[in-house]
């Protein structure tokens, strides 16, 4: 026989996949009927049991009786069951074992909407996920609500104990909206991010500040150090050049050397420079770190002061002041350098959060923004975890 027409193919496939689309219904739906009549059999079971006595049966030593039943609704890992028949006591002595006063969920339901928050998805998107798959859509309150389970499991992000093995960090403040009594105000979340000596890079630690102040860059950074990491194979740190920030890395891991980040230096730079020559000042900026080698890009920056040294001296004397801590990456073999040379790893992770706050404007509170930070750096470091940065290893 042959393979017959590609319509013919097509209207094959799309028949199969109803197919087996309508089997799977058919299936969920014989597996929620068999969990309700066992349910069905444990209530009157554990009520039974409970009273000591069957259904119109009589006991002398009986102090409960009977009474009638109510209806509750559960949503389960395989979908909703509407209208469970609950037995009732007349004084009130039953209580079913089988779920909780007022439960209305399984707690493999309100796991399954903690790990869909952890995973990315918006706690709107939640209730949208779960009435396709289950039939029963939780409001984005119920959602928050769950959410803050979240909470112990923040604590203990931020207490793990720490390996010695990052050779590179990176460490950049990402700025959030709060509410507060008095308004909206700016928090800024420190950020550490590392790689190890075979590519493998985690999200460390974060915590919220008002600002990149040494004291909180500090006490960041020391509690990592308390934890375990004591920097005995650190190499370089990459960061903005903020004061703060400088003094503190001084103080916990002196011995590392420094990277000025080139996309926060660039954007200096360009703030010195009307805006008719930016593109042109940049582009020729960024020629430096573009460069084979370090010594080409000595000559490339000699070039471009030589350009810009009479019409720009600030925005030469901007880049000049940091050159050397600004190619400390061109140490690093070429497939390294991109890497190594911005902070702006940290700033692509914070776009996710950034999106997930969008609707909202800003968080409720400090506690609403750990949550969603906790929750993006977890997903990030799961799916870091499988895919090492190429070209990192113990001879590079």
């Amino acid at each position: 026989m042959g393979r017959g027409s590609r319509w013919e193919r097509e209207a094959l496939s799309s028949w199969e996949s109803e197919m087996a689309l309508h089997t799977q219904g058919e299936l969920t739906a014989g597996a929620r009927e068999q969990l309700r009549w066992m349910m069905q059999r444990t209530l009157e079971t554990e009520i039974t049991q409970r009273l000591g006595a069957v259904r119109y049966g009589r006991s002398d030593t009986r102090s409960d009786w009977r009474n009638g039943y109510r209806k509750r609704d559960l949503v389960t890992e395989i979908g909703l069951l509407k209208g469970l028949r609950v037995p009732r006591s007349r004084r009130g002595s039953y209580q079913p074992q089988v779920f909780q006063r007022y439960q209305r969920r399984q707690p493999l339901v309100n796991k399954l909407i903690l790990e869909m928050f952890v995973a990315g998805v918006a706690t709107r998107r939640v209730g949208e996920v779960l009435e396709a798959l289950l039939g029963e859509s939780p409001s984005a309150t119920t959602v928050s609500r769950i959410a803050k389970q979240l909470d112990q499991r923040v604590r203990q992000f931020h207490a793990r104990p720490q390996h010695d093995r990052w050779r590179f960090l990176l460490l950049d403040g990402v700025r959030m909206s709060v509410k507060s009594a008095s308004g909206l105000r700016k928090r800024l979340v420190l950020v550490v991010y590392g790689i190890d000596t075979e590519g493998r890079r985690e999200l460390l630690d974060f915590a919220l500040a008002e600002g990149e102040s040494e004291a909180a860059w500090s006490a960041l950074l020391h509690h990592l150090w308390l934890r375990g990491f004591k920097g005995g194979q650190l190499e370089l740190v990459v960061t903005d050049g903020a004061p703060g920030l400088m003094a503190a890395l001084k103080f916990i891991y002196p011995h590392a050397r420094h990277q000025r980040c080139w996309f926060h230096k660039l954007q200096n730079v360009s703030g010195c420079v009307r805006k008719k020559d930016q593109l042109e000042v940049i582009a020729g900026a960024r020629a430096v770190y573009q460069s084979t080698t370090r010594r080409e890009a000595l000559v490339v920056f000699r070039q471009w002061r030589t350009l810009w040294q009479t019409r720009y001296p600030k925005a030469v004397a901007c880049l000049q002041k940091d050159l050397q801590e600004l190619l400390a990456h061109m140490d690093y073999p070429a497939a390294l350098r991109s890497k190594l040379r911005t902070t702006n790893a940290i700033e692509r992770c914070f776009r996710e959060v950034r999106r997930r706050t969008r609707p909202m404007s800003a968080f409720t509170n400090d506690a609403s923004c750990e949550r969603i930070v906790f929750a993006l750096v977890a997903h990030m470091n799961v799916q870091w975890s499988r895919k090492p940065l190429p070209g990192f290893t113990h001879n590079t």
